[in-house]
């Protein structure tokens, strides 16, 4: 199990590699942790098919920051709160990861969160299809992490792919969860 002690004082180190707004909109996930069984889980949303952006995708709770969120933590929890139902002030925030762009023109910042066990979960129809619970050590074994090269406006990306179950993580949310499983591996 991580010790969430050492991971917030971890996190304090972050954003080691930041990016500069110019046009992309700010944006916040909440990386949702959870302990079940005594082993650290990973709380993930299925976005509903009919969505402009991400649509029948795996993700991490979160969306653009409203001009209302006094700043992207707030945004995350809001998010958070809006999708699933998970109540902010029921979550512990032990910090962030780097900076990540988005395709769709978003500047993403992730936040690590503690939250209670989600097994009362109050899911958004419209954006959410369904969730799923990993444990984390899942995405750490052999065979479970591969990396593709994408061609995305004439410049060849690496994309990392993670598999669950029947699930497929990739894109955004795996790049997150693969600085993630770096950041945690000696913790």
């Amino acid at each position: 199990m991580i010790d969430r002690s050492r991971l917030a004082s971890h996190l304090q180190d972050f954003p080691r590699q930041k990016i500069t707004l110019g046009e992309l909109r700010p944006a916040a996930v909440l990386v949702p942790l959870f302990q079940r069984d005594g082993r650290d889980h990973l709380l993930f949303t299925v976005r509903t098919g009919h969505l402009v952006h991400h649509a029948g995708e795996i993700s991490f709770p979160g969306g653009g920051r409203d001009a209302d969120d006094a700043d992207l933590i707030v945004t995350a929890l809001r998010e958070t709160e809006e999708e699933l139902g998970i109540e902010r002030q029921g979550v512990e925030v032990l910090g962030r990861l780097d900076d990540f762009y988005s395709i769709h023109g978003y500047h993403v910042v992730p936040y690590i969160g503690i939250i209670p066990d989600p097994d009362q979960l109050r899911i958004d129809p419209f954006e959410i299809a369904a969730t799923f619970a990993a444990p984390l050590a899942h995405f750490r074994e052999p065979g479970v992490h591969h990396v593709e090269d994408w061609t995305h406006r004439g410049r060849v990306h690496a994309v990392d792919f993670y598999r669950y179950e029947s699930h497929v993580i990739w894109g955004l949310t795996a790049a997150i969860l693969r600085q993630l499983l770096e950041e945690t591996a000696q913790l």
